[in-house]
């Protein structure tokens, strides 16, 4: 089954956005990890809705949006040993990691 972000400012979810500064030669190790990391263990956690992996034109940003069931949920999954190694080998690699928890408030198409 196909799992894809629901961008719906009614939908009660935390939505994660995680921001990673990355040398440009490492960007691709970095998203090849997250993927992985993903299939591996992260799809598997209470609680995860999708993940999905941007690719800055430079080189030197990675974004990771994604959406759990609750803040509750995301929590724990920081929490599981099992998912740490893949949270500390992604930051590893990156020079700088910025996660935060989002609302979505409003969602507009065209």
């Amino acid at each position: 089954m196909t799992v894809t972000a629901q961008i719906d400012s009614t939908r009660p979810v935390a939505t994660l956005i995680n921001v990673f500064t990355v040398p440009p030669d490492r960007q691709a190790e970095l998203l090849a990890l997250l993927a992985r990391a993903t299939e591996e263990t992260m799809r598997h956690r209470p609680g995860f809705v999708c993940a999905n992996f941007h690719a800055s034109h430079d080189g030197e940003r990675v974004i990771n949006y994604a959406q759990w069931e609750s803040e509750g949920h995301y929590r724990a999954t920081l929490a599981d040993p099992e998912a740490r190694v893949h949270m500390d080998q992604a930051a590893a690699i990156a020079t700088d990691v910025q996660p935060r928890l989002f609302h979505v408030r409003s969602t507009h198409g065209g």
